[in-house]
């Protein structure tokens, strides 16, 4: 039994679909799980229909609703063969439903986590749907699951966490069986509150709700299938010309996914650590390329660095205090108040008086600041960006960071950080840095590879 989780880009169409389908139909004797993010761009559009509707802009959501309705007919009917009216049937009905939905919130004039959750889960019940449909279509013995019926969560509307226990046993007892006998089709991202509300896991959360699939199952891998590769040696948007990674560690593929590998979401490889099981980053476009694949234990290589990872647009703040000098709990009150306004903060760098950290999310910045300037001065710098070499050896080899350094001897590094995880060194320098070091850190590490791991 495995999982095949397919991205918004592998369904956006009917002939994207089309290809789904046929990737599928040569690995039915596999018994495929079937995984499914919204349409495209549909979640990022149901999401501005119910900004749109809250701010009282009735008529443009409606219109937003009208244009999806009417790109989810195009695309499903094309695929639903004889079962195009039960299909149609299905879709409008959805629609029906969130026409009532933006016309109530463009009343109250307010849209709560709960009823973002509602809206948002609309693309992936509808994208399962049509899959269903084109698979049926196809000649293939398929059953539709409502992933709000097994995948279980708490009440935290937009960054739901499933309660693992009982999304395990609902997974165990009734898709397992389920994928016995056919094909099951599932929609990503979301789930359901144990009273029944619906709610989402968070941007990206389809990739989770696979590895939460497949854990819940014991599938023997989780593929998910994208528009890339795999991962590479570096973001293609960044530079061009990486390489594929053949092979790479649950760790290493959880370290790039954190700092900007957008292929993977992070917290994809967690139910996978737990149960053991390899996941494939595979391509729906070029599907006999081999991709990607991550597991406990890396293949040995003779590179020091597996890939360069990238997250643009942090801010530094830099905190400095004299009255802490030779005080304690000056760290303690610098993160209660990151806790207070649930701020991540992604790299540190600290002296007795002063600690420099970023962060990705601004949200809180001003309220953060108000606070941190009752007993510190502090001063920020937008703008900025992590780069970071990760790779298995780097832990073991030295000279690593006189290479990298070496490299961008022309730029101005802001913060480094090496040992607060053995795989990986990584520093901050500006935005419009990036491209060029990046580029030359990809010389400098990736001119000779070990064809064992690298393509």
């Amino acid at each position: 039994m495995i999982v095949m989780k397919f991205g918004g880009t592998s369904v956006e169409s009917q002939q994207a679909i089309a290809r789904v389908t046929s990737i599928v139909q040569a690995a039915v004797d596999r018994r495929p799980i079937v995984v499914v993010s919204a349409m495209g761009k549909t979640t990022n559009k149901l999401l501005q229909a119910a900004s749109e509707a809250a701010a009282g802009r009735r008529d443009q959501a409606l219109a937003i609703v009208d244009e999806l309705r009417a790109g989810h007919l195009l695309h499903g009917l094309a695929l639903a063969g004889a079962a195009a009216a039960d299909l149609d049937r299905y879709i409008r009905a959805h629609f029906d439903w969130l026409d009532e939905l933006v016309k109530g919130l463009s009343v109250v004039g307010e849209l709560s986590p709960r009823s973002m959750d509602a809206i948002a889960s609309v693309g992936e019940r509808l994208s399962s749907l049509v899959v269903t449909f084109a698979f049926q279509a196809a000649g293939i013995k398929t059953q539709h699951v409502d992933s709000r019926r097994v995948i279980i969560t708490d009440d935290r509307f937009t960054q739901a966490q499933p309660i693992l226990d009982e999304t395990y046993r609902l997974l165990k007892y009734v898709v397992a069986p389920a994928a016995e006998t056919a094909v099951v089709v599932m929609g990503g991202f979301i789930g359901s509150t144990p009273d029944g509300h619906t709610t989402t896991l968070g941007r990206g959360g389809s990739d989770y709700s696979a590895a939460l699939v497949g854990a819940g199952v014991d599938a023997e891998e989780i593929q998910i299938w994208t528009d890339v590769d795999g991962m590479l040696t570096a973001d293609p948007r960044i530079i061009p010309g990486g390489h594929r990674v053949k092979s790479i560690s649950f760790a290493e593929a959880a370290e790039m996914a954190y700092f900007g590998a957008k292929v993977l979401h992070p917290a994809t490889v967690i139910p996978a650590i737990e149960k053991n099981i390899p996941v494939l980053i595979l391509n729906s476009r070029r599907p006999e390329v081999n991709g990607t694949r991550i597991t406990a234990q890396a293949v040995p290589c003779r590179n020091p660095v597996k890939s360069i990872s990238c997250k643009r647009d942090v801010t530094i703040l830099n905190i400095h205090s004299t009255r802490m000098l030779m005080a304690h709990g000056f760290l303690r009150r610098i993160f209660e108040i990151f806790d207070r306004y649930q701020t991540s903060v992604d790299m540190v760098s600290t002296s007795e008086v002063s600690v420099s950290l970023t962060v990705d999310n601004c949200d809180h910045i001003d309220s953060i600041h108000a606070q941190l300037i009752e007993f510190a001065e502090v001063a920020t710098e937008s703008s900025q960006a992590i780069v970071c070499l990760v790779g298995e050896n780097i832990r073991h080899t030295p000279g690593i960071a006189g290479r990298a350094f070496q490299v961008l001897k022309e730029k101005n590094i802001r913060m480094i950080s090496q040992g607060a995880s053995v795989l990986n060194l990584g520093f901050v320098i500006a935005n419009d840095d990036v491209p060029d070091a990046v580029a030359a850190l990809h010389q400098e590490f990736f001119s000779d590879l070990d064809p064992a791991v690298f393509d």
